[in-house]
């Protein structure tokens, strides 16, 4: 099939769409499977969960290993489908996996995903540099959280069909390499990470369709023209539940959340 992420090839696109849309799941159940260790997935298990994460790019498993601090589940699943080289980002654990609960302790204590409060709509590592994006992310619950807890979801390649067929330039603005740019992270004077610039939507060299995209409201620079701002604006509105494609779970013991680059917003209440 032609590119389908060519905005000047409507015929691939249609054929894409088309396919991309037939038989999409849209209630939370379709996207679960019932598994008994993540460790080591039945051959049955792996096909299910590998052709809802083909449609849908992302999958939820209900494990049965509780409330198991077992770090060994998440990597030896995440091998599983390949997926190897961590991003050993600056509040990871020696081990590159990323203990996210409150912390009381700096640097942590400065970043949302280690505190009480809601986190907004992104895709994760949206900061980083270009040649070290994140492509895939596992989220394990081991401890269910007291309240919120809430994770919404969003398959990227829905929200690219949608503002495309809002309106085509929505996806120009930001095919744009500077159409998203995040500041430095200065901590106590020192430059942890310069200027993070690149477009939102961008195609892999096999042919996938990547993200990289926050809803954050600080720290964020848009890039200055008008279609930017409408296409933000169309993009904010459909993040919501009345989003027919748009699923929202709580994690419970041993649940797990695999993503391939889709938005979602974590503890979102």
């Amino acid at each position: 099939m032609s590119n389908p992420f060519d905005l000047n090839n409507n015929d691939a696109y249609r054929q894409w769409r088309d396919e991309k849309l037939r038989d999409y799941p849209t209630g939370l159940a379709s996207l679960v499977v019932e598994i008994d260790d993540p460790r080591s997935l039945t051959p049955s298990q792996h096909a299910k969960l590998l052709d809802i994460l083909k449609k849908t790019n992302m999958a939820i498993y209900a494990g049965k290993t509780g409330d198991a601090p077992d770090k060994e589940i998440v990597r030896k699943f995440g091998l599983q489908f390949g997926l190897e080289h961590l991003d050993h980002n600056m509040c990871a654990d020696g081990d590159a996996i990323s203990s996210l609960e409150q912390a009381d302790e700096e640097p942590r204590t400065g970043y949302i995903p280690y505190t009480n409060r809601p986190i907004a709509w992104h895709t994760d590592g949206y900061y980083n540099d270009l040649d070290k994006q994140i492509h895939g992310l596992l989220l394990h619950c081991v401890r269910p959280a007291a309240e919120g807890g809430m994770n919404q979801l969003l398959d990227h390649e829905i929200a690219y069909i949608m503002l495309r067929d809002e309106n085509p330039d929505y996806i120009r603005a930001f095919e744009h390499p500077e159409a998203m740019s995040i500041p430095p992270n200065v901590v106590n004077g020192e430059e942890l990470r310069g200027w993070s610039r690149g477009p939102v939507f961008m195609q892999q060299a096999d042919g996938s369709l990547h993200m990289r995209y926050t809803h954050r409201k600080r720290n964020i620079e848009w890039r200055d023209d008008e279609l930017t701002r409408r296409a933000v604006e169309f993009l904010g509105s459909i993040m919501n539940p009345n989003n027919p494609y748009h699923a929202e779970l709580k994690s419970q013991f041993a649940d797990l959340l695999n993503c391939s680059t889709s938005g979602y917003g974590g503890a979102i209440t």
